[in-house]
């Protein structure tokens, strides 16, 4: 006598498989999107510490020489004014060398990190030396810093980042390195820094032009002039330092 039993499959019809992996690929398409925006986000978290970092370097330098009397320890824009910086093409590099390097308040190495960011390719030489010297080879500056002065106020823009143009459309930069439309990066005088969305890079994108140059902040330049607050002026200061 045969006894006759039934076995029970546990495996996946083709059907059954098909629509797993239909699933899987919806699932992949909504959550890419998320983790790339998140990805860059996180990024652009990275040169607004870096951004940091830089600040409280000229801060600290700026400060030292408002206790000392040393006119040579100074922010961007009184160096300029005195003539003791030269604007122009090498400005970024000159104050980086002569100033923050030479003066002791940043490393050389430190500057390979502080001005590259995905995209950037920023490559320099450090020579070793009492002090050292940095030499910005090719690449691009992730960050540019406004000639700002003593006299300006805390909401003064220090520096943003190379992507973005005073009050200007990210698309309608001159550079769109280092995050194109993605956003943007600011750095007050005051200390303030802040990640922003292409949608804020004007004052159109705010409720009034007052509250832009509140909170992207102020453009100053070297004479200690600044743009009315409820009338900023697009485009970068002449003398911005940067890097390519």
């Amino acid at each position: 006598m045969k006894i006759k039993t039934n076995k029970s499959s546990s495996a996946f019809t083709l059907i059954e498989l098909l629509v797993v992996i239909a699933i899987i690929a919806i699932l992949a398409a909504l959550a890419v999107p998320a983790l790339t925006a998140a990805l860059k986000k996180a990024q652009m978290t990275g040169t607004m510490n870096n951004g940091r970092q830089l600040y409280l370097a000229a801060f600290s330098m700026s400060n030292d020489g408002a206790a000392t009397s040393d006119a040579s320890l100074a922010w961007p824009g009184d160096l300029i004014a005195s003539a003791q910086l030269t604007a122009g093409a090498n400005a970024l590099q000159d104050y980086c060398n002569l100033f923050l390097l030479k003066k002791g308040y940043l490393k050389g190495g430190d500057f390979l990190k502080l001005l590259n960011a995905p995209g950037c390719s920023f490559v320099a030489t450090v020579t070793p030396g009492t002090p050292e010297t940095i030499a910005f080879n090719t690449g691009t500056g992730a960050l540019k810093l406004y000639p700002v002065t003593d006299s300006a106020p805390s909401s003064a823009i220090f520096a943003t980042s190379h992507n973005y143009d005073y009050d200007t459309a990210l698309t309608g930069a001159v550079s769109q390195v280092p995050y194109s439309t993605n956003g943007f990066i600011v750095i007050q005088k005051g200390g303030n820094a802040a990640v922003y969305k292409e949608g804020q890079a004007t004052a159109a994108g705010w409720s009034s032009p007052t509250q832009f140059t509140t909170n992207v902040g102020l453009k100053c330049i070297e004479t200690g002039v600044c743009d009315p607050t409820n009338a900023p002026v697009v485009g970068d200061p002449t003398n911005a330092l940067k890097f390519n």
